[in-house]
């Protein structure tokens, strides 16, 4: 955050406040997500998110896949050399 936001939060907060007296309706509600924790924010927004829309299970169909077509020049490069996002799950 930069320092002149930083100096201005009250009158962005108060602006924030103001657009949700004129714009939240009960047919567009607004949602405020507690971010002081990221991570937390984000799971709890798409938690949130997927509350609103009824789920059913819907049972998958079984499928066969064909064979594979093998391709004999193809060398897969090394994971070593690429950059891969850690599994953090």
């Amino acid at each position: 955050m930069d320092m002149q936001s930083y100096m201005k939060w009250d009158d962005y907060s108060r602006a924030k406040d103001d657009m949700f007296g004129y714009t939240d309706i009960k047919q567009a509600p607004w949602n405020v997500v507690n971010s002081d924790n990221k991570l937390r924010a984000r799971l709890n927004c798409i938690k949130h998110l997927l509350s609103v829309f009824p789920y059913t299970y819907v049972e998958p169909e079984s499928i066969e896949l064909p064979p594979r077509e093998i391709n004999v020049g193809y060398i897969r490069p090394s994971l070593a050399d690429q950059p891969v996002i850690p599994e953090a799950y």
